[in-house]
């Protein structure tokens, strides 16, 4: 599935993407490229904005309202509503910061860009095709792992 998200969704934007969702972040644009940007490219269009959303619908747009109070709902019910699957398999997720394919890499690729500690401690990397940011699972990966979780929970719930 591809998506568009407005500007309220910029979190909800980096866990689709590591999710392996192509999505298009749109902060600052008006509601009418919004719209225009997710029929032009078949996109649906995801937005926190009921009046957009509301808009949306009336002239055939595919959107969803997202709702929710942190990361965790948000995702459980985006995942139930689009049949999504709550994983992130890095051969698979696109760069959070700009939405390219990422890609393996080894560790003498990434040997001058990543802090010594990292490099001894981590074997294990992939990069952006695009914006060359390198990845790896470290120390913030017990964050996302128990945000996975509770969104599995709350969705099975729903």
């Amino acid at each position: 599935m591809r998506f568009i998200a407005d500007g309220m969704l910029g979190k909800l934007t980096r866990w689709l993407r590591l999710m392996g969702h192509d999505v298009e972040y749109l902060n600052d644009s008006a509601d009418e490229q919004l719209i225009e940007r997710a029929r032009a490219e078949e996109r649906i269009l995801l937005t926190g904005d009921v009046e957009l959303y509301r808009r949306s619908r009336l002239i055939g747009i595919s959107a969803y309202l997202v709702k929710g109070k942190d990361q965790a709902e948000q995702l459980a019910i985006l995942a139930k509503r689009l049949n999504l699957k709550l994983e992130i398999n890095p051969q698979n997720s696109r760069c959070p910061i700009c939405n390219s394919e990422i890609k393996s890499a080894t560790k003498d690729m990434v040997k001058d860009a990543v802090p010594t500690n990292t490099f001894k401690n981590q074997d294990e990397f992939w990069i952006c095709t695009n914006c060359s940011q390198i990845f790896w699972k470290g120390s913030h990966w017990i964050g996302i792992s128990k945000t996975l979780m509770r969104a599995k929970e709350l969705y099975a719930t729903l």
